[in-house]
């Protein structure tokens, strides 16, 4: 009897050993945006359904970047998935670094992601990160403070009707900035809006022979037009703000007008957070007539760097939290209004989410980015807001310092956009591009 009850003792002993190796704890690095935040609270249901356990590790933009650009750089191994985006995800797959994502299970329907989320988060045809939301820009703007202004909103607006509206809009005594827009320093923060507005005026990055172009008539008059409208009708310190600082603007009704991701749609139009919930309207962003408008394309999105020894666990999360399920899950607790958008073809085939007032425009703004015609005059590269070569992170984001400092009256709009071509030509000189 007694070897009996330790035969038995010892397949229990096995047993939960094995249950063991299954259930594992995933670090995993995300944004401190509203729909990461939203996510990691219902992660449990992730848990009841796997076993699989997360600790997350939420960054703002800018740090996030630095910490997963370093980690999978020198192999660090401190995360078994990233938040990453269109920037990071074909080079990395290119270089090797990231798991791919070809091995999904038919439930999760790859196919049904959108083309233009796809193609940015693939390299070779493969996919190497599944796309939590996607995201072009456009403008939300305040429909009481526009009527108010006996200015009506053009469903794609020129950058002149938007600064006339901004100076309409501002009203100082009671706190309200005709416009808020990104300035902080970081190539995907003020980095990111800049670059793309600046399409829209006919600049670029580089020409065809991957020479710095800030030299140009173009960049200079992006940077006036841009410091000017800012300096009549935005809010102090927007040298400083980013998404987070003009979403809290915005909520609080001290924005008339904010051009930023269409991802802030559900946030500006929730009545639990702004306090202009039902004053929203929604607008393309503007261009200059020149035939390119000033939205981006971007992705947030989950990887799974190379060197993870919880591949099959990490693949599970990236299935649940990217999945119409997911969509689903988040409808039922929280309204379709709040549910990840711009990933899925059949999000925005769902009666239910036809409904939600800024779907479409969202839907036509991602349409209407192309990667691949990003600017007026021919360029050598792909890409909005950031040009997809390795060495664009570094110097975008030098780039972008110099330009805040220009917009906080640190340093003039010459001497920035003078530095801006000194150091890029240097870095892609030293580079081999040139």
């Amino acid at each position: 009897m007694r070897l009996n009850k330790l035969m038995i003792s010892a397949v229990s002993a096995s047993i939960m050993m094995a249950g063991a190796v299954y259930a594992e704890s995933l670090t995993i690095a995300t944004v401190n945006n509203g729909d990461m935040i939203r996510m990691q609270g219902l992660t449990d249901d992730f848990t009841a359904k796997t076993g699989h356990t997360v600790e997350w590790v939420t960054l703002e933009e800018n740090v996030l970047r630095q910490r997963v650009t370093t980690d999978i750089t020198t192999k660090g191994g401190a995360f078994d998935i990233m938040t990453i985006g269109m920037y990071e995800t074909p080079i990395w797959g290119k270089n090797g670094w990231l798991v791919p994502l070809d091995d999904l299970s038919a439930r999760y329907n790859a196919a049904d992601i959108l083309p233009a989320m796809a193609g940015g988060l693939s390299y070779n045809g493969t996919l190497f990160a599944a796309p939590f939301y996607g995201e072009s820009s456009m403008i939300m703007y305040r429909t009481d403070l526009m009527k108010k202004a006996g200015l009506t909103m053009p469903d794609a607006p020129s950058w002149a009707f938007i600064a006339k509206a901004a100076r309409e809009m501002t009203d100082r005594d009671n706190d309200i900035n005709g416009i808020c827009l990104r300035g902080k320093a970081g190539w995907g923060e003020g980095g990111a809006f800049i670059t793309a507005m600046s399409n829209s005026f006919g600049a670029r990055w580089f020409d065809e022979d991957w020479n710095a172009q800030f030299d140009t008539r173009e960049w200079s008059d992006t940077l006036h037009f841009f410091v000017n409208m800012m300096t009549d009708s935005g809010p102090a310190g927007y040298a400083t703000n980013g998404f987070n600082e003009n979403l809290s603007l915005f909520q609080q009704g001290k924005c008339g007008m904010w051009i930023d991701a269409t991802v802030a749609a559900s946030f500006v139009t929730n009545p639990n957070d702004s306090s202009v919930a039902d004053k929203v309207g929604f607008a393309l962003a503007p261009d200059n007539g020149l035939g390119v408008r000033s939205n981006w394309l971007w992705a947030w999105a989950l990887a799974i760097p190379a060197g993870t020894k919880k591949e099959a666990a990490a693949k599970e999360f990236i299935e649940w939290a990217t999945s119409n399920s997911y969509i689903e899950l988040v409808a039922s607790k929280e309204g379709w209004a709040n549910v990840p958008p711009g990933a899925r073809t059949s999000l925005y085939e769902n009666p239910n989410y036809k409904k939600v007032p800024f779907a479409q425009k969202t839907l036509d703004s991602i349409l209407s980015a192309d990667p691949n015609n990003s600017t007026v005059d021919p360029s050598p590269y792909v890409g909005i807001q950031f040009a997809a070569i390795p060495e664009f992170a570094g110097i975008a984001t030098e780039v972008s310092q110099e330009f805040s400092a220009a917009y906080a009256g640190r340093q003039s709009i010459e001497d920035a956009l003078a530095k801006a071509q000194a150091l890029t030509n240097d870095a892609m000189e030293a580079a081999g591009y040139r």
